[in-house]
């Protein structure tokens, strides 16, 4: 309720943001993003399809103006703006983009290029065959109506769908907190499935499967998954499918070929895909490709021109799938509005199941329907022929009386309906040869209102009358339709394996790396580059202006570097991938998604097996296993906690016996490095305690060696025996001539 503007109430924010934001949560999920079940659209593509239906944009009818269609579903169905419902319309319209087109364009409605459609005054449109059946039976009351968001005419609330149009041409949306991503499917195999559930309730899972293989996209193409996966996918609801292009080898003069790409995946935008090829081909990350360019016209053709002739066209292909939109995966994501109402995820079945409910009850109610029309006639008819019997009289009341109806009924006993169809009744039709078709036009609509009635008595009819529904649909639009045919080819069990094993052979290929040596060297401000060779620190290697050097070793390509953020996570990169010095490198930031807010604390070559002993400002440490703080993606792995405040300082190679430890305050500690545990994650334990001050460097050393400085100096056993102690004490000030950096020796750095 909205308040007056002399009503002032006070309520909550909490309360006032959760209702308004599960109002708006509720209407995106079952206005706009989520498909129903029954028919498989969203509003406005309900709307678009009624609109054009009362504009009788037919399937034989002349086109219209897109712009005549937008504006009349805006105006009276669908409140939203008009370029949201242009673009719903174009979408129907593109053969690449809709398995089963349900409008019919004409003028440019964009391409698989990626081209945005012409202005909604230059396009027209009208329906196509699959459109007309999802309407059909509509002025029959198939479907409950429901009164438009201005209250002045009524739409339907789900099309009667005469074919699963969920499945058939998928689905895509995003709502709040849920989202759903169905793929298109061949019409010919859902028709099979659905007369096999329809026949048996209970058929087996992999009965379904025989017949419904996998998606059937608009662009072709073929899907590589596993059988398994793909049944596991259909029976949770939730999965995906590798699909990768269509592609031939084409030869050329005296033993030269090429590649033919002829179908690309579903929903690539093909200028985009080739633009993402030749970048990479410019990168030098295609050693194989020596060309791409682009021959298409109404078909796809790609041509792929190899380096050299030597060169195998399936590892070439295997390298391509694997680092371009040649091979994408597909999500399904089967989260749809169960009776329009109810958000679920549904599995292949349950989808099938709610169309065979709801085309129950569109047959049940049409077939109502249609008894009421038929004794409606009936009962006309019946008048009728009791005026052939009686003409004379019947003539004589319309000539004498001022008011010859009620005459009539009470002559009669006719009905008021039977009366006014008679007083209505031109001259011509009370010749005999009118009376011999109304009396066999009587005895059809009886028997067809007997049929009728055992039907809706009989569920075994009713699903007869189903599986009759579906083959009519299958004969429209099933595999032997040129509109029907599997343009999907789905790959073999055989043929699944065969890739996998190709592509861990072009990984093995891709990952092989040439062991040469290498500096790396980061900036101050974290620019990162990798010098050939192994060569020591000089004034030559220049910085950004402001900037200088940080870190500096040596490395082979072969390496992993690794690195500590102030947050506490390790970072690793690739040594072989790291940027060439020859200009000022690439900031550390591309190649990890470190916070804005944290900073590089130390980074070093990784070594298999080794300790580090890894501190934080507030004297907490412990020691971890160096493979275990190996990080897999660009996020890095979290090894230290670390609270507000607290940063990670110190990390090194765990040697020795005993542990430095030195705060910001200059006092130096030294225990037993037994006294340290080793944890794969954590905050630690005290290493050494501080009043007003900080921990600034830890690490472990061998006694007998004696302890280095970073200034280069080593302190002997006897000049340290007065600062050994016990883990956690506050040790005391360092020995006189300790770096005043108040930091150790880095053995990790040359």
């Amino acid at each position: 309720m909205v308040a007056l503007p002399d009503e002032i109430r006070s309520e909550t924010l909490s309360k006032a943001l959760a209702e308004r934001y599960l109002a708006y949560a509720l209407s995106t999920i079952t206005q706009r993003a989520l498909p129903d079940a029954r028919d498989g659209l969203k509003p406005v593509h309900r709307r678009i399809l009624y609109g054009m239906r009362l504009l009788r944009l037919d399937p034989g009818s002349a086109f219209k103006k897109c712009a005549k269609v937008v504006g009349d579903v805006m105006g009276g169905y669908h409140p939203h703006g008009d370029q949201a419902i242009y673009d719903a319309l174009v979408r129907l319209a593109q053969e690449f983009s809709v398995r089963y087109p349900l409008v019919d364009g004409q003028g440019n409605f964009g391409n698989v290029d990626g081209d945005n459609a012409a202005a909604m005054r230059y396009t027209e449109s009208r329906m196509t065959d699959a459109a007309a059946a999802l309407l059909n039976g509509l002025d029959e009351d198939a479907v409950d109506f429901r009164t438009t968001y201005d209250g002045e005419t009524r739409e339907p609330v789900v099309l009667p769908a005469a074919f699963p149009n969920l499945l058939a041409n998928g689905a895509n949306g995003i709502a709040v907190g849920m989202a759903t991503a169905i793929p298109p499917h061949n019409l010919g195999e859902l028709c099979a499935a659905t007369i096999a559930l329809i026949e048996n309730p209970n058929v087996q899972d992999r009965t379904l499967f025989k017949h419904v293989r996998g998606p059937d996209f608009p662009t072709g193409g073929i899907v590589v998954e596993d059988p398994a996966s793909i049944a596991e996918a259909y029976r949770t609801g939730k999965g995906g499918f590798r699909l990768r292009a269509r592609w031939e080898r084409e030869e050329g003069a005296r033993g030269a070929w090429q590649i033919v790409v002829t179908e690309i995946p579903y929903q690539v935008q093909k200028s985009r895909l080739i633009e993402r090829i030749a970048e990479m081909l410019e990168q030098k990350k295609l050693p194989l490709l020596d060309d791409i360019h682009d021959e298409s016209a109404e078909d796809i053709r790609i041509v792929l021109t190899p380096k050299s002739r030597t060169v195998d066209p399936e590892i070439l292909m295997e390298q391509l799938f694997r680092s371009s939109d040649l091979e994408v995966r597909v999500p399904l994501n089967m989260n749809v509005l169960d009776k329009g109402l109810v958000p679920r995820v549904m599995s292949l079945r349950e989808v099938l199941t709610a169309f065979i409910t709801h085309r129950r009850e569109v047959l049940e109610r049409r077939s109502r329907h249609r008894l009421d029309r038929i004794a409606t006639r009936l009962e006309v008819l019946e008048g009728y022929l009791a005026v052939y019997l009686n003409l004379d009289k019947v003539i004589r009341i319309i000539r004498t009386e001022d008011e010859p109806k009620p005459v009539l009924m009470k002559a009669f006993k006719l009905t008021e309906n039977q009366a006014d169809a008679i007083l209505n009744m031109r001259l011509r039709s009370l010749r005999k040869l009118e009376e011999m078709e109304i009396r066999a036009e009587h005895a059809d609509l009886a028997k067809e209102q007997k049929a009728l009635k055992k039907m809706l008595g009989s569920e075994k009819l009713k699903s007869e009358k189903l599986v009759e529904e579906m083959r009519e649909i299958d004969a429209r639009f099933g595999l032997k339709t040129e509109i029907g045919r599997r343009r999907s080819e789905i790959a073999k069990a055989a043929e699944v394996a065969e890739m996998t094993a190709l592509a861990d052979q072009v990984e093995e290929i891709a990952n092989a790396v040439v062991q040469e040596p290498i500096t790396v060297v980061c900036s101050q401000k974290g620019w990162l580059r990798a010098l050939k060779g192994h060569q020591e620190q000089s004034n030559a290697v220049k910085y950004k202006e402001g900037d200088r050097g940080r870190f500096w070793f040596h490395a082979q390509t072969t390496d992993r570097i690794m690195l500590l953020a102030t947050d506490g996570r390790f970072y690793t990169l690739d040594a072989a991938k790291l940027p060439g010095g020859r200009g000022l490198g690439e900031a550390i930031r591309t190649f990890i998604d470190m916070p804005p807010e944290a900073d590089i604390v130390t980074m070093f070559v990784h070594v298999p097996g080794r300790k580090l002993i890894v501190a934080a400002t507030s004297g907490h440490g412990f020691i971890t296993n160096e493979d275990d703080a190996i990080a897999m993606t660009r996020k890095g792995k979290a090894v230290m906690n670390v609270k507000t405040g607290i940063e990670a300082v110190a990390c090194h190679g765990v040697e020795g016996d005993h542990l430095a430890v030195i705060g910001k305050n200059h006092k130096l500690l030294i225990f037993p490095l037994s006294e340290v545990p080793e944890l794969a994650r954590g905050q630690g334990v005290y290493l050494q305690r501080y009043k007003d001050s900080e921990l600034s460097d830890a690490i472990g050393f061998t006694w007998k060696a004696g302890l280095k400085d970073a200034n280069g100096r080593t302190f002997t056993p006897s000049e340290l025996k007065d600062w050994k102690g016990a883990r956690a004490q506050a040790g005391r000030l360092a020995p006189r001539g300790f770096s005043k950096s108040d930091r150790f020796a880095d053995p990790q750095q040359g």
